[in-house]
């Protein structure tokens, strides 16, 4: 399922999204209609793409791009495609989107959001400059000021599907699963072909507790990924809300070909075959480290989420924050995890 969302246009730039998709290896793309004139005005910026980056981007639908190249190419390929683009007579702004861009490779985030803030100063109608420095408020966690920033994005580009569909990202990263969804009801009014695809939908669907619209999301979802085990366990939590743990058992999609450690294990798991010492011990033998992220970290994710559905509180919230503590590291399934665990502490609280 890690594969980054890699949004595509006739220009052959792409932009992946900050972070991996949970659900499967396939990709999910939305085409940007750009006109060649206005990818022309930008080609410069594009130029700037290290050949390292452009590799990094191409094989993008199968692995998980590195923080750093995600969002230098990100920078780039914003500038380039998303929202209304900058006319070519604009040096000055394509002078601080570079800066913007060489701030952030050399590691300094925060002077890339200055020049970002210069950006959207120097240009307020355009998008782009908005959408740069909202992406880069989500590297560093920042997702209320990214919810600023795209609201600026979506007000200039209301029928544009990428505002929305990153500010409905942004609410679900804040708690905010009501906003989130309708943002992503949005993006799908404007991209309706896309709602097989989005995964993310039904998880904000899962912790907004609306189970039964969260299992026809994942169930839409496994015609287009038929070997995601991530898919199968997401179903299963929405299926045994809805109808009962008996009835989610008996309706636990097969799957065949998911070849993550330990996915197959999880699988198990959630048949009734394996125990939690068997993903455990199939996730301690795995490389720490693996194109499909942490094994580890997704042990420690659904276990938690698995002995929340057996209700017990105990060791779902044990797991879960372990999984949490390895969010930084794994994309949006991170996030997911700490999402989760702020759920349980503001219950605690109660």
């Amino acid at each position: 399922m890690p594969s980054p969302l890699v949004r595509a246009s006739d220009s052959g730039c792409v932009l992946p999204h900050p972070g991996p998709l949970p659900l499967g290896e396939g990709e999910r793309s939305s085409p940007l209609r750009t006109s060649g004139a206005a990818i022309a005005n930008q080609r410069g910026l594009c130029d700037s793409l290290s050949q390292r980056e452009r590799a990094g981007v191409r094989e993008s639908g199968h692995g998980v791009l590195t923080f750093s190249s995600r969002l230098a190419v990100c920078c780039v390929v914003l500038l380039c495609l998303l929202g209304v683009p900058l006319q070519a007579e604009d040096k000055d702004t394509a002078a601080i989107a570079k800066q913007a861009i060489e701030a952030y490779r050399k590691g300094d985030v925060g002077k890339a959001i200055d020049f970002a803030t210069q950006l959207t100063e120097a240009a307020p109608k355009q998008t782009s400059g908005w959408f740069l420095r909202a992406q880069l408020y989500v590297t560093q966690r920042q997702h209320a000021k990214a919810v600023a920033d795209l609201s600026e994005v979506i007000k200039l580009e209301p029928k544009s599907p990428n505002g929305w569909e990153a500010r409905g990202e942004a609410y679900f990263k804040i708690g905010k699963m009501a906003e989130s969804i309708a943002d992503f009801d949005k993006f799908l009014e404007l991209v309706p072909q896309q709602k097989p695809h989005h995964w993310q939908r039904g998880i904000a669907l899962y912790y907004a507790g609306r189970f039964k619209d969260g299992k026809e999301q994942f169930e839409i979802h496994q015609t287009v990924n038929s070997s995601d085990v991530e898919n199968a366990v997401w179903h299963f939590l929405c299926a045994a809300r809805a109808d009962g743990l008996e009835s989610a058992k008996k309706g636990l999609i097969p799957i065949e070909g998911d070849s993550r450690v330990p996915m197959a294990q999880v699988h198990q798991l959630f048949g009734g075959k394996a125990k939690p010492a068997d993903v455990l011990a199939a996730a301690q033998a795995a490389p720490a480290e693996t194109r499909s992220g942490e094994p580890m970290f997704y042990a420690n994710l659904y276990l938690g989420i698995y002995f929340e559905a057996l209700g017990d509180a105990k060791q779902a919230r044990e797991y879960i924050f372990k999984a949490a503590e390895r969010a930084d590291q794994n994309g949006y399934m991170g996030d997911v995890a700490r999402v989760h665990a702020e759920i349980l502490r503001k219950a605690e609280k109660k």
